[in-house]
């Protein structure tokens, strides 16, 4: 009878760790958050670009806060996770990863509305693509004719990380 009893103990006791082994372990880029609150993980929900008069923009959008970002040269656009490459022509390419970030919900519904991928015809930007939202990393990549300057910050009212990048040789007046 002692014996039954000790593996029933044993057997509640691995069900209650395993239990909290899964919630901890599920992914805290995806957590939903209360009604009426900020998400804890923030959420991209779009990406738009416009030229002005000494530089192009890249804007993208969230809804919680604006997460840590890296922009960063790199030698080619890659889709993270599978790692194929990304179709935009161009001959200098930024990444831009934001973390920790999501572009969807723990239901799998994706939150990001803006395009995947791009072509422009504006004086530096020549296409943009979101390249990941895989394991907290959001990513996008933009393609460019010549090395870009760029300058990223954040704004605020609504949330949004910014990447300018100036014209090369353009004079407003």
């Amino acid at each position: 009878m002692n014996h039954l009893r000790r593996r029933r103990t044993a057997a509640l006791a691995t069900g209650v760790l395993l239990t909290a082994a899964l919630a901890l372990a599920a992914p805290a880029s995806t957590a939903a958050a209360p009604s009426g609150r900020a998400p804890a993980t923030p959420l991209v929900v779009g990406a738009r670009w416009a030229g002005h008069c000494a530089y192009d923009r890249i804007v993208i959008d969230l809804k919680g806060y604006v997460p840590d970002a890296d922009v960063t040269r790199v030698p080619a656009l890659h889709q993270d996770g599978s790692g194929a490459p990304v179709p935009l022509a161009g001959k200098h390419f930024l990444q831009i990863r934001l973390h920790p970030a999501a572009a969807h919900l723990r239901s799998g519904e994706g939150t990001y509305r803006g395009p995947k991928l791009v072509r422009t015809n504006l004086p530096a930007l020549k296409g943009l693509a979101m390249t990941g939202d895989f394991e907290g990393y959001v990513t996008f990549g933009a393609a460019f004719d010549s090395r870009p300057s760029y300058k990223a910050f954040t704004l605020r009212s609504p949330d949004r990380f910014v990447v300018d990048i100036a014209h090369r040789n353009v004079c407003c007046g």
